[in-house]
């Protein structure tokens, strides 16, 4: 009978545990400024104006005409009532409104006002050398 001695070989394997923690490299102040600048503003500005013209009728009606729209023209009929042996309605004239639409190029300054900010970095008393809180930072 032959005897088998056996012989074990451990087997060893290495874990590495990696912790974080945050740690204050400095600080930073920030301040802002408004910077104005005067630029020139150029804009077309529509403005509608209307002319009037007095169309004389001096003739009698029963009733006072409606205002109606013929084309681009308004008519708005002026009525009086002349007292004599009985009353009639007298249309005296009729106005005639058209609109026209006429364009104007401006010019004018304007105050324009843009933010900027300012970093400044502020070391801190417990700040350790090579280490950083700021994600961005490759230390």
């Amino acid at each position: 009978m032959t005897e088998r001695t056996e012989e074990r070989i451990p087997l060893v394997e290495e874990r590495i545990r990696i912790d974080k923690r945050a740690v204050e490299t400095g600080r930073v102040r920030i301040r802002t400024h408004v910077d104005e600048e005067r630029v020139w503003v150029r804009e077309d500005l529509e403005r509608e104006h209307v002319d009037v013209v007095r169309v004389p009728i001096d003739r009698e009606v029963g009733v006072a005409p409606q205002v109606r729209v013929e084309g681009d023209v308004v008519i708005v009929p002026v009525v009086e009532e002349v007292v004599v042996v009985e009353r009639r309605l007298i249309l005296k004239e009729e106005l005639h409104v058209r609109r026209r639409t006429t364009t104007e190029r401006i010019e004018e300054p304007v105050v324009v006002r843009r933010t900027r900010a300012e970093v400044e970095r502020v070391d801190g008393a417990d700040v350790q050398a090579g280490r950083s809180t700021d994600p961005y930072s490759r230390n």
